[in-house]
């Protein structure tokens, strides 16, 4: 009798694989899987570590990071040989904003900053800044063997320094094929979405046949009243004809 008692104050015992649910549920440390290949549902510090890793995994790995880092190696040693000869100015500007704008892209490619700023295409702005890079390289080239008549070792040395870096952009731009491959041009991207069709619009319509038949309606009237109007009008200037024929 007894254990009857504590059977019947006990209850039935839930199901296992309910219990096993609450405890993964009332579990904080059990997280979600997420996929490898994608950001998921990450937040905060562990979507920028997917986001840091998978950047420079893509920087790195295809080669763009060592063909940027060599471009400004070469920009550097040519600055530097540039040191001990006299050199026009525009020369040194074209080296000094050519390293910077490698940087920049070395420092928003490393730290996988362009993964939070979308609206910047970033595949199309990095391969312009190759293809503008070599145009400017090439022009400085060129510009420093027409301002001098006489190259000094070190000149000769930093103006083929220059020519060099100027190839590494055009390597970087075969490179930068391989992320349109497979990508189809969007058609009417700019044409903005047609408008919803609002609720209140339709009975609108239906009531515009009502609206015209009460026009109508009331137009009618009012000719029916001119006409009253018009009538009696008549009828008082005879009735003055009259009066005025009976005094005379």
């Amino acid at each position: 009798m007894a254990d009857k008692g504590k059977k019947g104050k006990g209850g039935v015992p839930p199901p296992a694989g309910k219990a096993q649910d609450t405890k993964k549920e009332d579990d904080p440390q059990v997280k979600t899987l997420q996929p490898k290949d994608e950001v998921g549902t990450r937040k905060g510090c562990r979507r920028y570590q997917w986001e840091l890793k998978d950047s420079n995994k893509e920087f790195w790995i295809m080669g763009h990071a060592g063909v940027k880092i060599l471009s400004v190696g070469c920009l550097i040693a040519a600055l530097v040989m540039f040191t001990g000869t006299a050199v026009h100015p525009l020369l040194t500007l074209i080296i000094t904003m050519e390293l910077s704008v490698f940087v920049f892209f070395i420092i928003v490619n490393s730290f996988a900053i362009q993964r939070y700023m979308p609206f910047i295409l970033w595949p199309i702005s990095d391969l312009l800044n190759d293809l503008f890079a070599t145009i400017f390289l090439v022009g400085a080239v060129i510009f420093a063997v027409q301002n001098r008549q006489t190259m000094p070792m070190n000149y000769f040395i930093a103006v083929v320094l220059i020519g060099v870096a100027a190839f590494f952009p055009l390597i970087d731009i075969c490179l930068q094929r391989k992320h349109f491959r497979g990508k189809k041009v969007k058609r009417n991207v700019l044409v903005p979405p047609p408008r919803k069709e609002e609720p209140d619009a339709k009975p609108k319509e239906e009531a515009k046949p009502a609206e015209r038949k009460l026009s109508s309606a009331s137009s009618e009237l009012c000719k029916e009243e001119i006409g009253v109007t018009w009538d009696l009008v008549e009828a008082l200037v005879v009735v003055e004809k009259l009066k005025e024929m009976k005094t005379i």
